[in-house]
């Protein structure tokens, strides 16, 4: 045991006990707002506005909603003129007049397509149109998630670095306790040596720290841009949720993916009622003006054509079958791809819950505990009873103590911006208002 001059380390130890204080009540208080700093939702709003995905979607609505009109119409006439019954031998050899069957023809020919069928060719690039906007939605939903990750990350792997930097900035009062008691002859070398080699380790971590939240950097920039390195606003409240258990249902009739599947559905739907209508042969009618010599009779002449399926069990019938079988593939995947969503929600609100409860432990018990023995563990060593290593334990454990607190909250952050971003806000906000 050694002792420590009073007048030369009182205020060291009073700075030490006070930082302590310091981190055991202020880490977990967030920065309050200010201005010029990047908050969450204005991230959210930097990414949609830079977006390419969601004009891309509208484009392809676009085009779908342009087509439909398209298909609607009915086909072009078609112009036909020719010439009939041209002699090619004899003394009205390709004369068009002199020969009474030699005519000049010209004429238009339309095809009446029924109208039920044009209905069903439009109305499938309407619902591709439908498949473009839930698309959008999707997009808008991913957009939405990922930012909010690459936001949390940044936030709370710069957290880290804070408690990381105060538990250096103790660890140093440490050194120059230590030092202090060395040159007083009442400690020994091994502890400085033991004192700056924790320091040294937790500058370790800040670097690595650092780097970590320079690539979080670069992911936020991903999305927002040049914001990215904007200081970062308080976390938002994150103790709720925008769905339960009990409503997870209703919820996944809106969820992004399966409404993506549904609407893809619906075209193959759309395709089963176009192959049925080709079932239905349409009509072509053809009106023609014939012009012959001067010494003959003008003609008009009106001819109506009709396909003639004579094997509609190998072809039509053949082909309504294959669009079934590919409505049923799309209905099957549907109704899988809900039970996978179903089990992947309720696994992730149930882990976010447990590590809402891990958290309250941590704030209660864990934590005040691993406090209060960097605390005893440096009064020990104050007052000569208890070592250096004691402390330098304790303060370790401290460290990783707080830092599996912040992962453990960041976790629950990531958990958080999942369920929350599972629909996006603005679509969310008029399904609700719809089913109200």
């Amino acid at each position: 045991m050694f002792f420590v001059s009073p007048v030369r380390t009182s205020s060291v130890w009073r700075q030490l006990v006070g930082a302590s204080l310091a981190v055991a009540f202020g880490i977990a208080v967030l920065p309050a707002h200010a201005e010029g700093v990047l908050t969450l939702d204005a991230a959210l709003q930097l990414a949609r506005d830079r977006s390419r995905q969601l004009p891309a979607q509208d484009a392809a609505a676009d085009a779908a909603r342009q087509m439909a009109v398209a298909a609607g119409q009915r086909p072009d006439p078609t112009l036909k003129a020719g010439i009939n019954n041209l002699p090619i031998d004899g003394p009205d050899r390709f004369s068009t007049t002199r020969d009474f069957m030699t005519m000049r023809s010209i004429g238009v020919m339309q095809e009446l397509t029924r109208g039920s069928k044009l209905n069903a060719r439009a109305a499938r690039f309407e619902r591709e149109a439908e498949v473009a906007e839930a698309n959008r939605a999707l997009a808008l939903a991913n957009l939405q998630r990922d930012t909010a990750l690459a936001w949390l990350e940044r936030f709370y792997q710069e957290r880290m670095r804070e408690v990381l930097v105060t538990q250096r900035d103790e660890a140093r009062l440490q050194i120059d306790a230590a030092d202090t008691a060395y040159r007083g002859g009442h400690g020994s070398q091994a502890d400085v040596f033991a004192a700056r080699a924790a320091v040294a380790l937790i500058d370790d971590r800040i670097a690595q720290s650092e780097r970590q939240i320079a690539t979080a950097q670069t992911q936020l920039a991903r999305w927002i841009g040049g914001g990215a390195t904007t200081p970062l606003s308080a976390a938002p409240a994150m103790e709720v949720v925008s769905f339960h258990p009990d409503e997870l249902e209703s919820r996944l009739a809106h969820h992004p993916d399966i409404a993506v599947m549904v609407k893809r559905e619906e075209v193959a739907q759309a395709e089963v009622d176009v192959a049925r209508a080709n079932k239905k042969t349409d009509v072509s009618v053809e009106l023609m003006y014939s012009q012959r010599g001067p010494s003959y009779s003008n003609m008009v002449s009106v001819n109506v054509a009709i396909p003639l399926q004579w094997d509609q069990k190998n072809r039509q019938d053949r082909e309504v079958s294959a669009k079934l079988a590919a409505l049923e593939q799309m209905r099957a995947e549907r109704e899988e791809a809900t039970r996978m969503h179903v089990a992947e929600l309720l696994a992730m609100w149930q882990e976010w819950q447990s590590n809402r409860e891990r958290l309250t432990r941590y704030d209660t018990s864990i934590i005040p505990l691993a406090t209060e023995r960097t605390r005893a563990s440096v009064a020990a060593y104050r007052g000569t009873s208890g070592s250096l290593t004691a402390v330098l334990d304790a303060r370790r454990n401290e460290i990783d103590t707080r830092m599996d607190r912040l992962r453990i909250e960041m976790d629950t952050a990531r958990l958080w911006a999942q369920l929350n971003y599972l629909i996006p806000a603005s679509h969310d906000a008029a399904a609700t208002a719809a089913s109200r």
